[in-house]
């Protein structure tokens, strides 16, 4: 039996303190809902409330789960997807597991380009998901602009020769509104009860979907996003 804090729902026999999921069916109704962690031993007596939202708990361990989904499920509902219809994208890490693992569910065919320039063992988990891997060289071992617009080249070359549908991460505005519902979970976990939401970050598509909700409950919420020095576009780099 898997138990976790979760306000609302009936204590298991035996176990005080502690909640019982609800009944999920299917697998890709585990997306989602993750728990919210208070952190206490590690913060300083004089902190604030610091609370971790737990994105390792969706099926892949990453909150690209819900991305993944949304796209797909957004495509299904508009006909741009065909029931058990090809998938391509491009990618190198967490966004390739999630549609990967999404699709394998759904049986929609997956062809993902991707590099040697990338984990190892995200692609090989790509292709325990059944995803089909097109690797494209990286001519220096590490991602440069070169080999982006090489494999967004290779992804659109793809859907252009098979009429595959392309999930073009870098453009689909589909996830936001799944974004907008984890800032609901956010709100509701804390009882509305947040000054400030940190997040590291990537494209900011989640920041932005989930700042915007949090922003139309709380005005005044501070939203800091954490880039790394190599990738700080959002701080005006290149």
């Amino acid at each position: 039996m898997l138990l976790e804090i979760v306000p609302g729902i009936a204590t298991a026999p035996g176990e005080k303190g502690r909640r019982v999921h609800p009944l999920r069916k299917g697998i890709l109704a585990c997306i989602g809902g993750t728990p919210l962690l208070e952190l206490g031993s590690i913060v300083p007596a004089n902190s604030a409330r610091i609370l971790l939202k737990l994105e390792s708990a969706n099926p892949t361990g990453s909150m690209k789960d819900r991305m993944a989904l949304a796209m797909i499920e957004a495509a299904e509902a508009d006909g741009r997807l065909p029931a058990r219809g090809a998938v391509v994208e491009y990618t190198g890490g967490s966004t390739g597991v999630s549609l990967a693992f999404v699709c394998a569910v759904k049986r929609h065919p997956l062809h993902i380009v991707s590099s040697d320039a990338f984990a190892r063992e995200k692609l090989d988990q790509m292709r325990m998901y059944g995803a089909e891997l097109e690797i494209i060289h990286s001519e220096t071992g590490g991602m440069t602009e070169k080999l982006m617009r090489g494999m967004i080249a290779a992804a659109r070359a793809f859907m252009e020769r098979t009429g595959a549908f392309w999930t073009d991460q870098m453009n689909n505005t589909d996830p936001l509104n799944d974004y907008h519902r984890m800032a609901d979970e956010i709100w509701a976990q804390t009882k509305g009860e947040i000054d400030g939401f940190v997040q590291s970050v990537g494209t900011g598509a989640s920041l932005r979907g989930i700042s915007q909700t949090l922003r139309e409950r709380q005005p005044q919420i501070k939203i800091v996003a954490v880039e790394s020095a190599e990738f700080a576009v959002i701080s005006g780099g290149a």
